[in-house]
């Protein structure tokens, strides 16, 4: 069994945003050269996250205000975590939204169902994160 490593970087200027990595992953399977297996895509910061789910921006709305719902970012004041930081509110939404993902591998394309991407979700941004990806299989 093969591996392969790969680390995508970010500095997103905005505290929140959204960005399709599905283009980065498929070429770090490119890379890989490996035809059958699987892909681990992870958020490597505890204030982001990496899903899949379909590329509309009516949605990608949607999850904005649904999580903002669930995890009001202002009045920082309402959260024990915030003191030196401002983030909670993040902390929050990446363990709503997950870690990772992972996605089958065949003849060297990412197997995915319809409309599937892959998405970076930035909710404390300003500062360089990265993402981890992992190739394994033959």
């Amino acid at each position: 069994m093969k591996s392969y490593r790969k680390e995508l970087f970010f500095n997103i200027p905005e505290r929140r945003a959204i960005v399709n990595i599905t283009t980065q992953v498929q070429a770090a399977v490119n890379a890989s050269g490996i035809k059958e297996g699987l892909v681990l895509v992870n958020a490597m910061n505890i204030t982001s996250s990496v899903f899949i789910n379909d590329d509309e921006s009516g949605l990608h709305n949607d999850f904005e205000e649904w999580l903002e719902g669930l995890a009001p970012e202002l009045p920082h004041e309402r959260y024990a975590h915030n003191g030196f930081e401002d983030n909670a509110d993040a902390h929050l939404k990446r363990t709503i939204m997950g870690r990772e993902v992972v996605c089958a591998i065949t003849k060297g394309r990412l197997d995915f169902g319809t409309w599937e991407q892959i998405f970076y979700y930035e909710f404390d941004g300003k500062r360089k994160k990265h993402v981890l990806i992992k190739v394994i299989g033959e």
